[in-house]
């Protein structure tokens, strides 16, 4: 990070905003209501195995790649419900387009979409060139609109927020419909 710059920064910021936004907080969620806390703890402990291990390189090879594996599998929902959330409460049209359009490029199948869907909600382009454990990756862009600044990082904590407050509102609309039903 010491060598980016105010978007560089941002940019960073605004992904892993949005990408644990899913992984943190609505595919934790999503667990924990489909299967309760044991759910949850799993979906927890898949994604932090994934983001320890789940490297394609010869020390962490097979583990890795069951860790990936196993995330991926227990992200398929939650992660196209958050893109799903992130258009509903954001610049819908283009988040659905850019989810559409734009998802598939990502290497990961449960990142893109929710990538994709944020940046169009937020109307910010992400994605591009990238440092990671010292290689430059050259990503692929996601969004429309804006380079990102320090505003979209709040609109994009604000993005996360209201889709909490959505979640937990529809959650609690179920839990009513069936005590009653």
């Amino acid at each position: 990070t010491s060598s980016l710059d105010e978007e560089g920064v941002s940019l960073a910021a605004i992904e892993s905003i949005l990408e644990n936004g899913n992984d943190a907080v609505f595919g934790t969620l999503f667990w924990f209501l489909l299967a309760g806390g044991a759910g949850a703890v799993l979906f927890r402990l898949a994604n932090t195995l994934d983001a320890m291990w789940g490297y394609r390189d010869e020390r962490r090879v097979y583990f890795g790649w069951a860790a990936a594996r196993i995330d991926d599998l227990m992200n398929l929902i939650p992660a196209r419900l958050t893109a799903l959330t992130y258009a509903l409460l954001g610049n819908t049209r283009s988040a659905l387009s850019c989810w559409r359009q734009q998802s598939a490029a990502w290497s990961s199948p449960n990142a893109g979409p929710v990538l994709a869907a944020g940046a169009g909600a937020l109307a910010v382009r992400l994605g591009g060139p990238a440092i990671y454990h010292g290689h430059l990756e050259d990503r692929p862009k996601v969004g429309a609109g804006y380079a990102p600044t320090i505003a979209h990082i709040r609109a994009a904590l604000a993005l996360v927020e209201r889709g909490l407050w959505f979640w937990l509102a529809w959650a609690g609309l179920l839990v009513v419909v069936m005590h009653h039903a």
